[in-house]
């Protein structure tokens, strides 16, 4: 099956450990000797209601990722093992 990383932009992320929803992939972290897919990258969920930013973002590796669907990509997670800091950005 071929698929664009366009394409994986379409499509929710879901823990099949917790079954939590962890949002859509916004970026994906790939090999540049080889071209090989390496982690999706999924931001972290907004803080109060959006105002203090966001937590951090999710880093799933290619080895997590369990299934890829016409809508939804199941990975297989435990824990906050694939969490990642966000650069912070200035205040002015």
């Amino acid at each position: 099956m071929r698929c664009r990383i366009a394409d994986l932009r379409c499509k929710e992320v879901i823990n099949i450990c917790s079954g939590m929803r962890l949002g859509f992939v916004c970026d994906v972290l790939i090999n540049d000797t080889t071209g090989q897919l390496l982690a999706l990258i999924v931001p972290g969920p907004c803080r109060f209601f959006g105002l203090l930013g966001r937590e951090d973002d999710f880093v799933i590796p290619w080895e997590c990722i369990r299934r890829i669907g016409d809508d939804i990509i199941i990975v297989e997670i435990s824990g906050e093992c694939c969490r990642e800091k966000r650069p912070k950005r200035p205040w002015f």
